[in-house]
């Protein structure tokens, strides 16, 4: 077949096709969507049925990172911080501490067990050291597991929050291999301008970002998501351009916009849930095509062995260790050890030794895909009964929704109510957006100069304005007239 720009649009959709009416079926056959992306992948393949030929890791590292951004910007705005404050602690030890040390004990295993340098074994084990966030986000959701207490939100919070750890343990372990000179005291200065960098400008960047969105006009609703976008891009590129840590900046910046009032949110929260996945299927389709299998082969008896390390020993050694101060049940720790799901982010990480040009990057890269595969295949498809034997799952029945989830649910409003706002009124001159308005109601009609206005979040309030607020129940009403500062009528 030759290469035309026809043709790459033809098998491109034909992929994509597949793969999401391939992900369909797996659910019913309790296999990860994700595993079924890798696999059409590698059917497409030079080696497989398709013979695309691709080995081109710059290619496949930039879509990475370009899918990257998309994932942990998709899950910092779906991360409710009223859920994750009780285990803001356990998830930032989990995602530094417990990172850590996953990839110190996965490297000393692996230097006692190859020939790898000192170094090179510390580069391995920091790659495959955090919890993949498009695994864990995919998985549990689409399982739509019911885990008790505060579990689900320290899990997601984790796999959220521990790819930048790994990406800045990555980079530092390869400068140590490419530079055999360089102290293993070099990379604290690094790690400490990458993580504070990040952390502030991902905060800095949040607040920026929701003025700009609430405080431009544009003409269409369409144009929103679009301008969260090209705020996300902005965000990652001038963080990583001040020296800190991009992905870090990305996830801090989505999980404020995610807890704030934003014009049109519905529709941003969509445009990324949906775009989310769509890199998700890229993402594991192209590292699918930039694997010969030949070439895994060779390497399958060390990769069990260093990956049944990982799950069964260096992840609840971490996990235990990065917990040790905080209360929770044994049961939950470990639970919190097996989601320790690994997926495309190592195999995105892994081609940084292969553009490095290290001896051992290609051993590396087949290392690091077989323990993603088999962790996501291992670990991956026992969640749910992982859960029913620690007890740590609740019935379906009982499951509460997320807030983001309670934004997109179409609630039946079976209360309506009809409030004006008077001359010197605080709502008076305000838009919607800035109101604080409470969830559970919606403002459906505003009656104006014997006029009526459909309003958005832009929508400025105006005194002798006549509100029709709908909502679900009475009570609800007295958060709405808190957020207009109006006495209860």
């Amino acid at each position: 077949m030759n290469l035309t720009i026809e043709n790459i649009i033809l098998v491109g959709s034909l992929l994509l096709l597949i793969s999401i009416i391939a992900g369909k079926t797996s659910y019913k056959l309790g296999i990860p969507t994700l595993l079924l992306f890798l696999s059409i992948g590698m059917l497409a393949g030079s080696e497989g049925i398709g013979g695309i030929y691709f080995d081109s890791p710059q290619i496949a590292q930039f879509i990475g990172v370009v899918s990257l951004n998309f994932i942990l910007f998709s899950g910092g705005l779906d991360t409710s911080w009223d859920s994750v404050k009780p285990v803001l602690k356990e998830g930032l030890a989990l995602s530094t501490v417990g990172v850590l040390l996953t990839a110190l004990g996965l490297g000393t295993f692996v230097y006692l067990v190859t020939d790898f340098t000192v170094y090179e074994s510390l580069l391995l084990g920091s790659i495959v050291s955090s919890t993949d966030a498009a695994a864990v986000f995919s998985i549990l959701r689409g399982k739509k597991l019911a885990l008790r207490t505060n579990l689900r939100p320290t899990l997601e919070l984790e796999s959220g929050s521990n790819d930048p750890m790994a990406y800045v343990l990555t980079v530092a372990f390869l400068s140590l291999v490419v530079n055999q000179d360089k102290s293993i005291y070099s990379i604290i200065p690094f790690f400490l301008m990458q993580m504070s960098i990040g952390a502030v400008a991902g905060f800095l960047f949040g607040k920026l970002s929701k003025l700009v969105i609430n405080k431009i006009k544009l003409d269409f609703e369409g144009l929103y998501p679009v301008l969260v976008i090209a705020l996300m891009f902005i965000t990652f590129s001038t963080t990583d351009a001040l020296g800190g840590n991009g992905f870090l900046a990305i996830y801090i910046c989505a999980v404020y916009l995610g807890n704030s009032n934003l014009i049109h949110k519905k529709t941003i929260l969509r445009m990324f849930d949906g775009l989310a996945w769509l890199m998700q299927i890229v993402l594991f389709l192209t590292l699918g095509l930039l694997v010969f299998p030949t070439q895994i082969v060779p390497y399958m008896g060390i990769g069990l062995l260093i990956s049944l390390f990982l799950i069964f020993v260096a992840r609840p050694i971490g996990v235990f260790i990065s917990l040790m101060f905080f209360k929770m049940r044994m049961r939950r720790r470990f639970y919190i050890s097996w989601v320790g799901l690994r997926g495309a982010v190592p195999i995105v990480f892994a081609t940084y030794p292969l553009l490095a040009g290290i001896e051992k990057a290609n051993v590396i890269f087949n290392i690091v895909f077989f323990i993603s595969v088999t962790s996501v295949l291992i670990q991956g498809t026992s969640l749910s009964v992982v859960a029913k034997w620690l007890n740590v799952g609740l019935p379906e029945e009982d499951k509460q929704m997320s807030p983001t989830d309670q934004l997109l649910a179409e609630h039946p409003k079976t209360i309506m109510e009809e409030i004006i706002i008077k001359e010197g009124s605080f709502a008076a001159g305000q838009k919607i957006v800035d109101l604080n308005f409470p969830k559970t109601a919606i403002i459906a009609m505003i009656e104006r100069n014997e006029n009526y206005i459909t309003p958005n979040g832009s929508t400025l309030i105006e005194a002798n304005d006549k509100l029709i607020v709908l909502t679900d129940k009475k009570q609800n009403l007295d958060e709405v007239y808190t957020a207009l500062k109006l006495a209860d009528a």
